[in-house]
């Protein structure tokens, strides 16, 4: 159990690295756009720094695989989202973007609620599932990735009106959440998979399932849907909401899924059910869009010069 927690601290470490890393390479390039993918691509591909990320993030995928082969699902969701803090300082020391006070309440609201659910997590008797019925799978995937595309699509063609507020990038942060709830789900299928060590039979073990393609999906559609609102939003608040969004949709969705069941005594349970409610209505009650850019006071007009108005020719005297 133990190095499963060590290998979910380190993917906290690359996964925050790596977002920051990507966000300051987005913010040299031009600006992207979800209508040209493949423009996007090749965009990004030049950008040394943000390869670096991308990196990172790869790294940080292949310590979750090794997470979900030590954890059950609820607990491991808990320690991905203490990534968060460092995520917040890294934000803050690199980027330079400040958080409103509105917003850290909400984020410590959600820490609070994710904790509680890690903490109906009973150790010793929650058990790592090895596996999940395809059809079930499926059926929480596939609802989740098309709401997850219609509301990255509904956002995107409401941002792009005219004299429109704009986003804070909540409704891009729950869209790419989905995306990667379901790519949670499809790696925890791939490290069920992986327990041999004939590679042939992993292979057809591995490729007889939904996982890799669910994968692949959410990896293309993920990578332009999250590059993207980077770009256009803060890291520090983006990548919180979809850590949220990911988080609870993999520990509840994924628990029922793959049979790790809900636990038996009624306050471990109101722990769980109490915390998913608490993080959902905190997500709902954060703010839409940005505040509105103070207005730089101008100096004031100097007045205008006015002609010199002539004086009147003296009077003769009589």
């Amino acid at each position: 159990m133990w190095w499963g927690v060590g290998a979910a601290l380190v993917a906290n470490l690359l996964y925050s690295v790596g977002f920051v890393v990507e966000k300051r390479a987005l913010g040299n390039l031009p600006a992207l756009s979800a209508g040209k993918p493949m423009r996007l691509v090749l965009v990004l591909l030049t950008s040394p720094l943000w390869m670096l990320g991308a990196l990172s993030l790869a790294a940080g995928f292949a310590a979750q695989l090794i997470v979900y082969r030590a954890l059950p699902i609820a607990a491991a969701q808990g320690i991905f989202v203490s990534g968060l803090v460092l995520l917040l300082l890294l934000s803050s020391t690199v980027l330079g973007e400040e958080s409103t006070g509105r917003e850290r309440y909400a984020l410590g609201g959600v820490l609070v609620a994710l904790l509680m659910v890690v903490a109906s997590v009973r150790e010793g008797e929650d058990v790592v599932s090895s596996g999940a019925p395809w059809m079930l799978v499926l059926l929480v995937c596939v609802p989740a990735l098309a709401a997850g595309v219609w509301l990255y699509v509904r956002v995107e063609s409401r941002a792009n009106q005219r004299h429109r507020v704009p986003t804070s990038g909540i409704g891009y942060g729950v869209a790419v959440g989905l995306l990667y709830g379901v790519s949670s789900l499809a790696v925890k299928g791939v490290s069920s998979r992986l327990t041999t060590t004939d590679l042939g039979e992993a292979a057809r073990s591995l490729f007889g399932s939904p996982y890799p393609y669910l994968l692949l999906f959410t990896a293309v559609a993920g990578l332009i849907m999250s590059q993207t609102a980077l770009q256009r939003c803060r890291a520090s608040l983006i990548v919180p909401v979809c850590t949220t969004v990911t988080c609870v949709f993999t520990a509840v969705l994924g628990s029922i899924a793959f049979g790790e069941s809900l636990p038996d005594d009624p306050l471990l349970l109101t722990l769980r059910l109490a915390g998913t409610a608490l993080a959902l209505t905190v997500l709902l009650a954060m703010p839409r869009h940005d505040p509105p850019a103070a207005a730089v006071p101008s100096s004031p007009r100097p007045p205008a010069l006015r002609p010199p108005v002539p004086s009147p020719p003296p009077r003769e005297s009589p």
